[in-house]
């Protein structure tokens, strides 16, 4: 474990401190079921502060148009809003029907949230170039992880024998800036070398491989512009292209991070508001890029001496949303909320700074602020808000920068309204730093020459009933985390190995479902057999939790490792693993790209809250069922909980039965795996 942050000081079988008597209070079901975000709700409704809460109800009812993916403003003759059922409003301006526009509107989604991801994975190449050439000093950055910068230069076909490391990795870094820019027709290297040999051939029969991202980005605003195309099918491809993009710079993005800040291995520490200290300077790194937050933890711990001189017991840095699974599985740093609960960090009266980077970041951060001292600091031109401070980062003054963010909190600390400070005591104990490395080597306890396959004879045994991703945002259409809850112990009673992302895997950490030993409560006889085998046999006193902490959104890639692997240790290909994945309060563009390529790998993909494309019954039929025949992934698009995890399990259970039939048949008839979805 890494000795950077108190936090981590945790050993593996140690026991954080509990929280402390206060009562706990039922949350209000309108909004959230956790208990923490409740109080500080109560909070903001006394002192008269408005909320993101309270602003999704104040935008009631919802305009019809845009909910349905009917409403266009790809031109300025519009916006045009259509009714394809009324004579006269049943086509655009320029004659656009209900499917093109959907499609256009659905694609156009796709394209933003490769953007997001992709230019975050640009930076992390960017940094592990200039670190390669010696323009950034080791104080700053350098290669942490030797061992996968290797490996990953292998899989890309260069050359490693001899190489020094620092050369090594300027030409990783520049094969993976190639994957931006490439302007011939070959695929991205990082997508064309980390699939299955199926899922090239499919991407290449239906010409979607992307072969840069930029190109990618550009092509799709390009092919839905008005006066451009207007085939459904054709954009619908095109944005799976962009998608596939998108997953290409994602996985760009969590490789080299791990180059450059270590490939996270298991570690313990806490999630939920309670882990805001009122004793401690607090800081909030709150984004998805971590080349800053990683050095506020740096910075914090050098300061600690300053933070104790201005009457504070030291630096207590916490992580928000993305930027907080980052740190938490690398550094065992707190994880304060996910994406719906970042006003409500603030409203503790505790919090000196909030340092932002990218993503996911309300504006209304700074109005919030505005009611008490915390100082809201921006790192990043692409995002400013008016009234925050904003400081220039820099890779190359990086510790610099963020020992100058680190004494604006200090600073921020002694204007502190005691008053106004009403922390919570709700926290759970994690287990989390869940790389796929790190998962591998936990199977490997029970087979060193072939780990995975540990997981998928459970799945052909019957033991457990399969694999589910869960990913995404919150979405304040639903009470916060509540979809993701009901879901994950659905699954998880269910015999289902369940790891998780983003927020997801944030609501899963609040509640308890990553706890040392959670498998116990909320698992199924099944996975509590499988979990415990795992656990016996890595000779560990820790508990293993009931859902596998799998990192940040940009992470979601490690996912789509491990499917693979399981798809080479049964040699199929991706459609017929027992893999499914949930987003059950998608909300972000983000979200809309990661499903598309997870649907285009082959995955049964559920969405808990409905997508814009409702206006169209062709582009929501190519989603939920064409899709399933062309590549054998498709869209399980349903907000009821229930219904949900009951047709999660049928398409699990349908694979498992379906892989069971083709492998006894090839035994039997000697002949090789049918490929059949």
């Amino acid at each position: 474990m890494s000795p950077r942050h108190r936090n981590t000081q945790l050993g593996f079988g140690a026991t954080a401190k509990q929280p402390g008597a206060r009562p706990r209070r039922e949350a209000d079901a309108r909004h959230t079921v956790d208990p923490a975000a409740c109080e500080l709700l109560e909070e903001a409704k006394a002192r008269g502060i408005a909320t993101a809460f309270d602003r999704f109800l104040a935008q009631q009812p919802q305009c019809t148009f845009g909910l349905d993916g009917l409403c266009c403003r790809v031109c300025i003759q519009g916006p045009c809003r259509i009714n394809p059922k009324k004579a006269g409003m049943d086509r655009g301006i320029c004659g656009a029907r209900d499917y093109t526009i959907v499609a256009r509107n659905l694609a156009r989604a796709i394209a933003g949230g490769t953007a997001c991801h992709s230019d975050h994975g640009r930076h992390i190449a960017l940094t592990l170039l200039h670190v390669a050439q010696g323009e950034i000093g080791e104080e700053n950055y350098r290669i942490t992880d030797e061992d996968k910068l290797r490996r990953i230069a292998q899989r890309i076909g260069l050359e490693t024998a001899g190489v020094p490391v620092a050369e090594l990795a300027r030409r990783v870094a520049l094969a993976a800036l190639a994957d931006y820019g490439r302007y011939t027709d070959e695929p991205c290297t990082w997508l064309d070398t980390t699939i299955t040999s199926g899922r090239q051939a499919k991407f290449r029969h239906c010409g979607i491989n992307p072969s840069a991202i930029d190109r990618a980005v550009t092509e799709i605003m390009n092919q839905t512009a008005m006066g451009m195309d207007a085939d459904p099918v054709n954009i619908i491809f095109g944005g799976l292209r962009t998608a596939l993009a998108d997953y290409t710079g994602m996985h760009i993005s969590t490789d080299l991070s791990d180059v450059l800040f270590g490939t996270p291995t298991p570690i313990v520490s806490q999630a939920n508001l309670g882990v805001i200290d009122p004793d401690y300077v607090n800081i909030a790194t709150h984004g998805h890029n971590p080349t800053l937050s990683s050095l506020v933890v740096d910075a914090a711990a050098a300061l600690a001496e300053e933070a104790r001189q201005a009457g504070a017991k030291g630096v207590n840095v916490v992580g928000i949303c993305c930027t907080g699974n980052e740190l938490l599985m690398r550094d065992g740093v707190y994880l304060a909320s996910n994406v719906s609960g970042q006003e409500l960090a603030i409203m503790t009266g505790a919090l000196d700074a909030m340092i932002v980077d990218v993503q996911c970041i309300m504006p209304s951060v700074r109005a919030v602020a505005e009611c008490y001292h915390t100082c809201v600091i921006a790192t990043n031109p692409l995002v400013k808000i008016p009234g925050t401070y904003h400081v220039d980062f820099r890779e190359e003054k990086a510790l610099e920068t963020a020992k100058e963010m680190v004494r604006l909190a200090i600073q921020s600390y002694g204007r502190r309204d005691p008053d106004k400070i009403r922390t919570t005591d709700h926290r759970q104990d994690v287990v989390a730093g869940w790389s796929l490395e790190a998962f591998t080597d936990l199977l490997a306890g029970l087979d060193r020459d072939r780990p995975v396959k540990v997981l998928t004879d459970a799945i052909l045994e019957g033991e457990i009933r399969g694999v589910a991703l869960f990913a995404g945002c919150n979405n304040l259409k639903v009470a916060q985390d509540s979809s993701h809850l009901a879901i994950l112990k659905g699954l998880l009673a269910n015999d289902v190995f369940v790891v998780a992302t983003g927020c997801s895997a944030g609501a899963a950490a609040k509640a308890g479902l990553m706890a040392p030993g959670s498998f116990e409560q909320f698992g199924g006889e099944g996975l509590k057999r499988f979990l415990g085998r795992l656990r016996d046999a890595a000779g560990t006193k820790y508990g293993l939790p009931a859902v596998f902490h799998f990192g940040s959104c940009v992470d979601n890639t490690r996912a789509a490792d491990l499917w693979t692997a399981m798809a080479r240790e049964l040699g199929v290909d991706v459609p017929k693993v027992p893999f499914v994945a949930s987003a059950p309060e998608a909300m972000h563009e983000k979200a809309v790209s990661i499903g598309s390529w997870v649907v285009a790998m082959g995955i049964p993909t559920h969405v808990g809250v409905m997508p814009h494309i409702e206006g169209s019954e062709l582009v929501y039929g190519v989603g939920t069922q064409v899709a399933h025949d062309v590549y054998g992934g498709y869209f399980i698009l349903d907000p009821n909980p229930e219904s949900a995890v009951a047709r999660l399990l049928d398409a699990l259970e349908y694979r498992v039965w379906k892989l069971r039939v083709h492998r006894k048949a090839a035994e039997r008839f000697g002949t090789t795996l049918s490929t059949v979805y």
